[in-house]
């Protein structure tokens, strides 16, 4: 149970010395997008690679190519598509949720609160943690793609372009 052979710890240890540097050289030429958290698609590419490092590392029967192919191709994969995205807008439609409006000028949206399973006190917590102490301070609080919530703040520059024109549930309120 708590050991078996020593053979097995070698094997572990030999195999995280090859893999680790494999990993970090093709990550680089991969480009940051592969393990950016801009999307809840790029989150689960990231976790699928943790629980693929795992598995070579730990999988006796798994060799070291075998391993390589597999890391291989799932940055690989997160590379086309981050490709695709960045030239198809219907691509992108299918892969990356849309930003979703939650709160506005002091009006919080039941409907879409339901709709993202977020109660209001997340909301307001939110709106804690990024340092205002009223909700009359805020002008939009927004559930991004990859799941984290954005507060903005009011302000007078009214006529300016906004940072909200892609959020759903914007066209309420223009």
């Amino acid at each position: 149970m708590f050991f078996d052979t020593w053979k097995d710890i070698l094997r572990i240890a030999v195999m995280a010395l090859t893999i680790y540097p494999a990993l970090i050289f093709i990550l680089r030429i991969s480009g940051k997008r592969t393990l950016s958290k801009m999307n809840m698609f790029d989150l689960v590419v990231t976790v699928a690679l943790g629980s693929t490092v795992a598995t070579i590392l730990l999988t006796p029967a798994l060799s070291f190519w075998e391993g390589i192919t597999a890391l291989f191709s799932l940055i690989f994969l997160q590379y086309a598509v981050a490709w695709l995205q960045v030239r198809s807008n219907k691509f992108t439609a299918i892969v990356k949720g849309e930003p979703q409006l939650l709160f506005f000028n002091g009006v919080y949206l039941e409907s879409a609160l339901k709709a993202e399973r977020v109660k209001a006190d997340e909301v307001r917590q939110a709106v804690r943690t990024s340092g205002s102490a009223s909700m009359e301070d805020v002008e939009a609080v927004v559930l991004e793609t990859d799941g984290s919530i954005s507060v903005i703040k009011k302000n007078d520059q009214k006529g300016k372009k906004t940072a909200l024109e892609d959020v759903n549930g914007m066209d309420k309120f223009q």
